[in-house]
């Protein structure tokens, strides 16, 4: 390959490195948004996607972890080329995280934290940093929490033990703990100088079968001597025979030979989404728990919402009792209005009725004028409306009682939902779960007064038109039968001066005539019953629909104060599920990304098949 080819090639590597790493970089910026947003999320976890968006800018970053004195520090300074870059010794001098990176001089850095950065300008670190820790055993007690915090960040573990005393129980839980990280883990058996080829290939053997038993894989083994690293020497003096010994060699080839740009690269990218990804489903699984939680808490809502329809769905029951008695005592009074009318308007009246016409003709009425009145006073026509206030005073302590007794049954529901919630939901709750202080009763007194005017229309203004009615027909009628009766006086002197059977038949037809006459009562009394049956009945309508409208403002009150009782506990479920939902489906889109991202990772750096063909 030419050399512009070659350049071009690592341009295009760069590029499609470069725009990777943007990609990833605003999907952990989102997904830090969304966890962040997470109530209870482990904050541990945010701030290792935190640390993760950094981590490329790094070189590939190799990690050293084992027990103190296990020689981790000496195996350093023996790959550095350093003999006395970190110090060692037979009790811990690790107490603190050393990153050693490149730069043009030495010099160490205080990071604060419990870290340290050394400087050195060696051709070696220009691909890998690499960190000394320190002893997971140590009797600094920070030191193992300081070391698995920083764990997350690497990408390849060397896990040094001393092979005499190979895979203690302190180092399998070390290992357990690495392999929950998804790390590349390679055991580095240190001092193996100190033993047999016998006894090495014993020592080997033991280490797999202990991985395969205890840790269900097999890491890398390498046997290495950091005191035989040391011995060799740098540069142009170093001893190659004592250095292929040491087996430091084996991790200088690892660094040189198989971390290529294509895999330093795409590790530097596959490890912080893996650190995203673990977090991510770490939240996802924690959220997705609490989801099956809240679907049960979610019937509580959906509980609470039947039983305040059900209770207001009773109140139909209690309503149409109430219609029923308002009906029967407007049907009541109708009844008896319409028995005193038949009473005044009897035919029976007839005579009496022509008498008392002609003392109105002669204004004379007052002494003998006919009234409704009277005769729907002595029938107590109207007794039955009086007990219309006492229904609706009845009616609005009803549904009163209903409501405090509802509350009081839903409040204690809420309570008790309340105190079976997890502790961090019940710390969200806003307000309390509690009755009312004060209830509304304004809904129908306000319409009393309006009620009371329609009653009003029933009893005085029905009277007085009926009385007036009454008063128009008997004076009309005692003209039409004193009419006639002049008539045949007339025609009866006549008759005797004269006798003709004309004048016979006349007289004949007008006492027919006064007779029929006599008939306009009990007929206009039917007429005026049937219109005020039905006048009865438009007063009735207008009474029921202007209650039935303050009745309902009233249930509707009632209904909001079930609502409002246990709002603090409805409003807490619907808003944890609505937000955990939400959350949850933003974390399953972010995980669709990560995969996707992941995907374009292991294609990072391959070339397309046929991108060799179709041109020399």
């Amino acid at each position: 390959m030419s050399e512009q080819s070659a350049s071009s090639s690592s341009t295009h590597l760069l590029n499609q490195y470069e725009a990777l790493r943007r990609e990833e970089y605003e999907l952990f910026v989102e997904l830090i948004q969304t966890l962040s947003q997470v109530d209870g999320a482990d904050p541990a976890l945010i701030d290792q996607v935190r640390d993760a968006l950094f981590h490329a800018d790094h070189p590939y970053l190799l990690v050293m972890v084992g027990p103190f004195s296990s020689g981790k520090s000496t195996l350093l300074n023996a790959l550095l080329g350093q003999a006395r870059l970190l110090p060692v010794g037979p009790t811990p001098t690790t107490d603190k995280i050393t990153f050693v990176r490149y730069g043009e001089q030495h010099e160490r850095v205080s990071s604060g934290g419990g870290v340290d950065t050394v400087f050195l300008p060696s051709p070696l670190l220009r691909h890998v940093s690499v960190v000394d820790t320190p002893g997971l055993e140590s009797i600094f007690k920070h030191h193992e929490q300081e070391t698995r915090r920083f764990l997350h960040r690497c990408d390849t573990v060397f896990m040094v033990m001393l092979a005499t005393q190979a895979m203690s129980l302190t180092s399998l839980n070390a290992l357990n703990i690495l392999k929950t990280y998804g790390k590349r883990i390679i055991i580095l058996l240190n001092q193996a100088d100190l033993l047999t080829s016998e006894e090495q290939q014993t020592v080997l053997t033991y280490v797999h079968e202990q991985s395969k038993d205890r840790l269900g894989y097999l890491p890398e083994v390498w046997l290495v001597s950091g005191k035989q690293g040391v011995q060799a020497g740098t540069g142009e003096n170093r001893d190659a025979t004592l250095w292929k010994q040491s087996g430091i060699d084996n991790i200088e080839r690892y660094i040189s030979e198989q971390l290529s740009d294509v895999v330093r690269l795409k590790t530097k990218l596959l490890t912080p989404l893996q650190i995203a990804e673990n977090a991510s489903q770490s939240t996802l699984m924690v959220l997705q728990s609490r989801q099956s939680v809240l679907d049960g808490y979610q019937g509580i809502s959906t509980n609470i919402q039947k039983q305040i329809k059900s209770q207001r769905g009773a109140f139909d029951g209690v309503v149409e009792d109430y219609h029923d008695k308002i009906s029967i005592a407007f049907g009541d009074a109708t009844l008896r209005g319409s028995e005193a009318i038949r009473e005044r308007f009897h035919i029976s009246q007839g005579l009496v009725a022509v008498l008392r016409g002609t003392l109105e003709i002669f204004r004379l009425g007052g002494l003998l004028r006919p009234t409704v009145r009277a005769a729907f006073e002595r029938r107590h026509v109207f007794d039955p409306l009086d007990r219309l206030d006492e229904y609706v005073d009845s009616l609005s302590a009803t549904l009163e009682g209903y409501d405090m007794r509802d509350i009081g049954d839903l409040v204690k529901y809420g309570r008790e939902r309340i105190a079976q919630l997890p502790k961090v939901l019940q710390d969200k709750v806003i307000g309390e779960v509690a009755p009312p202080i004060h209830y509304d009763r304004s809904y129908l007194l306000n319409q009393r007064a309006t009620l009371m005017n329609i009653e009003d229309q029933a009893r005085d203004s029905e009277i007085e038109r009926l009385d007036s009615i009454l008063q128009n027909t008997v004076v009309y009628m005692a003209i039409f039968e004193l009419t006639l009766f002049a008539l045949l006086s007339i025609l009866s002197t006549v008759q005797v001066a004269n006798p003709s059977e004309a004048i016979v038949g006349l007289l004949l037809l007008l006492v027919i005539t006064m007779l029929l006459g006599m008939l306009a009562i009990p007929l206009r009394g039917w007429m005026l019953e049937r219109v005020y049956t039905q006048r009865m009945q438009t007063i009735q309508r207008d009474y029921w629909a202007t209650l039935q409208t303050a009745l309902q403002a009233q249930i509707d009150y009632g209904t909001r104060l079930r609502s409002n009782s246990v709002l603090p506990l409805t409003r807490l479920i619907d808003a944890q599920f609505s937000t955990q939902s939400e959350q949850v489906t933003r974390l399953q889109g972010l995980q669709q990304k990560m995969s996707n991202l992941e995907k374009s990772l292991n294609n990072f750096g391959k070339r397309p098949l046929f991108a060799n063909l179709g041109g020399s």
